[in-house]
This record gives structure tokens, C-alpha cells and sequence, in this order.
């Protein structure tokens, strides 16, 4: 089968690239706007991009009516915000934050999950993930006919349960990281295996 995105709906073309592009990492992103009012929701384009400084990156669409969703209005007016981590056992949970829910109301409080202080920004992290990375806005860039918003973000703090550690970094087997697959589907990570590569 050949597909050209050319002849796709942009729809279409969106389930190809989430069916395409698996494993992805979920960030749970809490911000919070200038008026005080707690928001918490995943995105699934998602990833790291640079390490010094370290810096990740979310691409956030626009909701279906068009209008900017709470996680890039947050982020680009405050400048910050926190990328928590979840675990497969958070799988209800983050399927909940995703929900629209009425202006002026937290997700935290429709999906069950608990906000704690964090240290060097305003937004709150989510008590229940195992690591959270609070970070400062660096950038947002629009691309795409959508539009769509590329938001680029530096990690400024690290937290990190010590029951996820080994060897003093996070490992993939104790987070038990959820993975995003194509339409309404998760995922464990499953086998986690180390293979030693060597150029030829």
C-alpha cells in the first residue's frame, strides 16, 4: 500500500502519523493561567530535543472550534509550566484530563489527580506521577495549516521518586511509562531489552 498525504484529509492524514509513530511518550501537562485556575492535560507529540540547555518540546493543536486550548494560553502568558511523567496505572486518569470540561474548572479536580507545589514555577506538578519536570517556556513556533503550535519548553527541575532509580537515573522498567499508540489505544512498554551496537 502507498499513501500520499496529499490526497488525505487533514484527519486522515492525523490518524496515519498517531498509527505511524508508536510508541509515544505522553506528557501530563499542568499549567496554570493568570487568574489562578489549575489545568492538566496530555499530549502525545511529545519529546526531547536539546540538552544543554534541556529542552523538550509538545506540539498542541487548537481545540475543535478552533480556539487555543488552556496548556498553550497558560504556557505562552506565564511562561511556565510542568511535564509529569504518568505510569500505566495513571491510564484513567490521563484519558480523563483530556476531557473538555467548562472554563473556570480544573481537570485535576474532573480527573481525580492531586496538585502539589512545585519549586521554581507556579504551575503545579501531579502528586501521582513518579516524575515531573518543571519547566520554563522557550519558545512556540506555529506550523502547519491547523495551525498547529510547536511549543518548546527548558526543563529547570527534575523530580524524580527514588523508587523509580537505579544507578541514580530513571528506569524505564520501574516508571512503567504509558505509551500512546494509534486511535484509543495505550500501551505498557513491554520487553525492555540492551543491545551492545558497534559501527563496522
Amino acid at each position: 500500500m502507498i499513501v500520499d498525504p496529499a490526497e488525505l484529509s487533514t484527519v486522515e492524514r492525523y490518524f496515519w502519523m498517531i498509527a505511524s509513530i508508536v510508541p509515544r511518550p505522553i506528557a501530563l501537562t499542568s499549567t496554570v493561567s493568570l487568574e489562578g485556575v489549575t489545568n492538566v492535560a496530555p499530549f502525545s507529540f511529545f519529546n526531547g530535543v536539546c540538552a544543554d540547555p534541556p529542552i523538550l518540546s509538545l506540539s498542541i493543536g487548537n481545540r475543535r472550534d478552533g480556539s487555543p486550548k488552556d496548556t498553550l494560553v497558560n504556557a505562552r502568558s506565564t511562561g511556565e509550566l510542568v511535564v509529569n511523567l504518568p505510569s500505566v496505572s495513571l491510564a484513567r486518569q490521563v484519558v480523563d484530563a483530556s476531557a473538555a470540561i467548562p472554563a473556570g474548572e480544573s481537570e485535576f479536580d474532573f480527573a481525580k489527580l492531586t496538585p502539589i507545589a512545585s519549586i521554581k514555577v507556579k504551575p503545579p506538578r501531579v502528586a501521582e506521577s513518579m516524575l515531573s519536570l518543571e519547566c520554563r517556556t522557550h519558545q512556540i513556533i506555529e506550523v502547519g495549516r491547523g495551525p498547529q503550535y510547536l511549543l518548546l519548553a527548558e526543563v529547570v527541575l527534575v523530580h524524580a521518586d527514588e523508587s523509580i532509580l537505579t544507578s541514580g537515573l530513571p528506569d524505564a522498567s520501574k516508571l512503567d511509562a504509558l505509551a500512546r499508540l494509534g486511535g484509543k489505544s495505550y500501551a505498557a512498554l513491554g520487553r525492555i531489552f540492551e543491545e551492545e551496537f558497534r559501527r563496522k
